[in-house]
């Protein structure tokens, strides 16, 4: 990393070569020390609901905290299935199904849904959540309360672009310009490009990436969110001019825009 910025910082060759086909070995993430170790005793995965989530054998529902596989419909009205969905199903059954696991709480170790938020260790040291991203079988996905982690994920995940491996190699995923977005109202995108200008509106910070903040793409941070950044020792108005990949789920108010919660949604090119 080198640099006094809190998120992720990508040079420009490493910022490029996440979008580009670079032939990469396949090694499996296994894991040792304090975070294969720590957690309770091994358990079994009795079932695979889909490619970010599990049911052990004494009846708990994991999560795999700081991953997000393609989606499936699961039985919920007007939603369809996500490209890839069956097969990241599939690579997560391969991985654990029928194995026993370790689990390692987030920092919040559970959700409103009820479910354990863990990463997964396999008996013999196999880290689940950097296996499905080295597979390029699920992006990063981090929250304020779980973002452990993040470095080593978001490291593996880059791996799996830079191969074009797995949902990397699919239009649906792929990475958004700014001006791209159109369609894209309500789904979890990557956006990478500039920021043209950033201010603060009362307790609010916006990074626009356009001409005119009516219509273009805009990164929101609130009060909450900005302190986290300050509290790593950095002001998100000195993204002004620079090249940022940003990540969340996209809504509209005046133009698309995306809600930076946390540091780690971010990638910045220096």
């Amino acid at each position: 990393m080198g640099s006094s910025l809190p998120f992720r910082v990508m040079h420009r060759r490493s910022f490029l070569a996440a979008l580009v086909f670079v032939p990469l070995a396949l090694a499996p993430v296994f894991v040792s020390g304090a975070w294969a170790q720590a957690g309770e005793s091994p358990v079994l995965v009795r079932e695979v609901v889909d490619g970010d989530t599990v049911i052990l054998d004494d009846g708990r529902q994991v999560r795999l905290v700081g991953i997000q596989a393609p989606k499936l419909a699961l039985g919920r009205k007007n939603f369809k299935d996500w490209p890839l969905a069956e097969d990241s199903k599939r690579a997560l059954e391969g991985l654990c199904l029928n194995r026993r696991v370790v689990l390692r709480p987030g920092e919040t170790s559970g959700d409103r849904h009820g479910r354990v938020l863990a990463h997964l260790h396999r008996d013999d040291g196999l880290w689940v959540q950097g296996e499905m991203l080295r597979s390029g079988m699920a992006r990063v996905y981090t929250f304020p309360d779980n973002r452990g982690r993040a470095a080593e994920m978001y490291a593996l995940e880059a791996e799996a672009r830079a191969a074009r491996r797995g949902i990397w190699a699919h239009p649906f995923y792929a990475v958004r310009g700014p001006g791209d977005l159109k369609n894209d109202i309500g789904t979890f995108q990557v956006v990478a490009g500039k920021v043209l200008d950033a201010a603060r509106v009362k307790e609010t910070v916006y990074l626009n990436f356009g001409a005119d903040w009516r219509t273009d793409f805009t990164l929101r941070l609130d009060a909450k969110g900005q302190r986290l950044f300050r509290a790593q020792g950095f002001d998100p108005l000195a993204l002004k001019g620079r090249m940022v990949e940003a990540r969340g789920w996209l809504h509209f108010n005046n133009g698309p825009m995306i809600d930076v919660s946390h540091p780690e949604q971010l990638t910045v090119n220096p």
